[in-house]
């Protein structure tokens, strides 16, 4: 005998269903309207730190960065990878200081935190302050905004408007600078020598042409033969006037001119230039601004410094996180720790010198000030052994794979690839090391738009003739390489294949060299001048033990495979997609 239903209690049930919907629909729909304002009206704002705490007066470190976007470019760090750094920082007790903070600690001798972190985003990009918005907010870190005054109310989509920049202000996480009016170039002469006369950084349509140059700030305009064409009064009155436009920009469309000062091109004032500019420049900013950084290239500004001769460091978009930290180890002195990444993979390798990073199928290997970088592959494959990698750091510098390595013995097989040109070299015990064959490989392609101007300076017209060039330096310090390398050694000989291609087989090696050890290094070349530290990038990295017979043993490999393989594909093609989509609309 079946039961008959209760049609109230039925409808009580459906009742009850369509309230328990109703009040789900409500808290997604309240989630999405939390998430929705605090977008559009920046409802989270700045904890100011407890300062009765603050007890350290040996001063704070720098950082500026040029641009952030979604991913990375040859100009813009990726917000992940400005996540990393400054998350990096924040775990190891950086906490960030404000300009008033920087003003009291020099005319007062206020205090500062243990480790104090004066941070700031240069450009005005819109791009900028919409990564870095959220990363600011999870550390809770302050930073300052620097705009260029004449980017104000003009046509370009991709710099920060003033109302948007007051906007950020009400946060608490932003403040306000610049870095002047205008980016603007005088006495260019091109690579053959010949005058260009003064451009505005738009009308600079082929910037790989220009050889030689100055910031319109930084000297006399002059003629092709680097006689003035302006006296001193005509000077003064020029630079004048570009401090007075960028005051008059400030003051109608912000309602002030902000208190700090990044000038371009940074490390000229008081280095080498006119004695005449460098006295109309000091006068304009003194009266100006509260402070200057007025170089670039080291982090630390101590209580020795001046509120108008501060320094910073800009972390280029090629630096890992253990780049930036090796540099600000070196500026500050301080105690830092490294990151490692996968724990499980680093276990694998041992650490020799410098630091490692590893994420996934890459591995990156940073170097030491000066030195090599080397991590070597904990368990021995053998002395016949074949290595697989993708070499993907800056063409400009030094990469290296190591077989054969006898650290007791002190010898190995080598190979090396070192702006664009790969060595095969060898070292038998108790013997220097020995170079057996050398190539230039093919054209790294690089676009105009990756170089970025950074070596304003003053010249003579002697050096605009002399065509004295280093050839070395064809290419830009920032390009990244992409090389495919396998280096099989077996018996008493080397093969070496590059992008699919042998370019070297049967190679006679020294039957003395008989280590099995396996290690990755990373090395700076002379010609970046700025820096000293460098990022070997290895991925897909394979160690396969050999045998006389063909037999082949895998004793390591981060490629993915599988589904791995698979979902690493997937997100690869996806990032492309978005990112081409962002740059397109």
């Amino acid at each position: 005998m079946s039961k008959k239903r209760n049609p109230a209690l039925n409808v009580k049930r459906k009742n009850r269903r369509k309230v328990i919907k109703v009040i789900g629909q409500i808290i997604l729909l309240a989630v999405a309207a939390v998430v929705l304002v605090n977008a559009v009206f920046d409802l989270q704002t700045y904890q100011e730190p407890d300062k009765s705490k603050w007890r350290q007066d040996k001063g704070f470190i720098a950082l500026s960065y040029f641009g952030v976007g979604r991913s990375g470019t040859s100009k813009l760090v990726s917000q992940d990878q400005l996540d990393a750094q400054l998350k990096a920082l924040h775990d190891q007790g950086y906490e960030t200081i404000s300009q008033q903070d920087v003003i009291d600690y020099y005319e007062k001798g206020a205090p500062l935190p243990d480790k104090a972190l004066f941070l700031s985003f240069e450009d005005g990009r819109n791009d900028s302050a919409l990564f870095a918005q959220p990363i600011l907010e999870k550390y809770n870190f302050k930073a300052t905004f620097l705009s260029y005054a004449d980017k104000m109310g003009n046509s370009e989509r991709k710099f920060l408007q003033p109302k948007d920049m007051l906007k950020m202000t009400r946060t608490g996480y932003w403040e306000l600078g610049t870095n002047g009016y205008r980016l603007s170039y005088i006495n260019i002469f091109d690579e053959d020598g010949h005058y260009m006369g003064v451009k505005d950084e738009k009308d600079l349509t082929d910037k790989s042409n220009v050889e030689y140059y100055n910031h319109y700030l930084m000297d006399f305009i002059r003629d092709e033969n680097m006689i003035p064409l302006e006296n001193r009064v005509e000077m003064e009155a020029r630079i004048g006037a570009d401090y007075a436009a960028m005051r008059d920009v400030y003051s109608s469309k912000l309602g002030y001119v902000p208190g700090v000062y990044m000038i371009m091109h940074a490390n000229a004032l008081g280095e080498g230039m006119n004695a005449l500019v460098d006295k109309a420049n000091t006068e304009q900013i003194r009266q100006t601004f509260t402070m200057n950084f007025s170089r670039e290239g080291t982090a630390m500004n101590d209580k020795q410094g001046d509120l108008y001769n501060l320094t910073r460091v800009q972390p280029a978009p090629y630096w890992s996180t253990n780049h930036l930290i090796m540099k600000l180890r070196k500026d500050s002195g301080q105690d830092m720790t490294f990151v490692t990444g996968d724990e499980k993979e680093a276990a694998r390798w041992a650490l020799e010198s410098g630091a490692a990073e590893f994420d996934g199928s890459r591995i990156t290997v940073t170097s030491p000030p000066s030195a090599e970088g080397r991590i070597r592959l904990s368990q021995d494959p053998g002395a016949d052994t074949t290595v697989t990698a993708n070499l993907l750091g800056n063409v400009v510098g030094r990469q290296s794979i190591y077989v054969r390595l006898d650290e007791q013995e002190e010898s190995f097989l080598r190979l090396v690839l070192e702006n664009n040109v790969l060595r095969i070299e060898q070292k038998a015990p108790g013997q220097e090391p020995e170079e057996l064959f050398e190539q230039t490989l093919p054209d790294v392609k690089w676009g105009e738009e990756d170089l970025r101007f950074d070596k304003a300076s003053v010249y003579t017209k002697e050096q605009t003739l002399s065509g004295d060039r280093d050839d070395d330096e064809e290419y830009p310090i920032n390009i990244l390489g992409n090389r495919k390398l396998e280096m099989t050694a077996l018996g008493d000989t080397l093969k070496v294949s590059i992008d699919g291609q042998v370019i070297l087989d049967n190679q006679t090696v020294d039957s003395a060299i008989r280590g099995g050890g396996v290690a990755l290094g990373s090395m700076y070349h002379e010609q970046n001048k700025k820096d000293d530290i460098y990022d070997g990038i290895f991925e897909n990295v394979t160690v396969t033990a050999m045998d006389a017979d063909g037999g082949k043993d895998v004793r390591y490999t981060n490629k993915p495979s599988g589904l791995e393989g698979v979902v690493w594909r997937v997100r690869r093609a996806f990032d492309t997609a978005v990112n081409w989509a962002i740059e397109t609309f």
